[in-house]
């Protein structure tokens, strides 16, 4: 299936999920609740279909053919 993720089409396939795309663009383990998995913080809003994803329900949020996703990294400095 073709999703946007960031402005950019990414061909995933059927059953993937918000959490697993939100790890494959930062990089990061991410536990189910959306934590990474090494305890540190994770600075990220996330956007499906341009409503506000909450991190509690990233694990059971199935993709469908067509969505966007938008992952926005906080980042410090002025």
């Amino acid at each position: 299936m073709k999703v946007t993720v960031n402005g950019k089409a990414k061909s995933l396939t059927e059953g993937t999920t918000l959490l697993a795309v939100v790890a494959d663009v930062t990089g990061r383990d991410l536990t189910d609740t959306g934590q990474p998995a090494d305890g540190t913080r994770l600075g990220v809003a996330v956007a499906h279909n341009w409503d506000i994803a909450r991190r509690a329900g990233w694990h059971a949020q199935l993709l469908d053919d067509g969505d966007d996703v938008e992952v926005v990294t906080a980042v410090q400095g002025g």
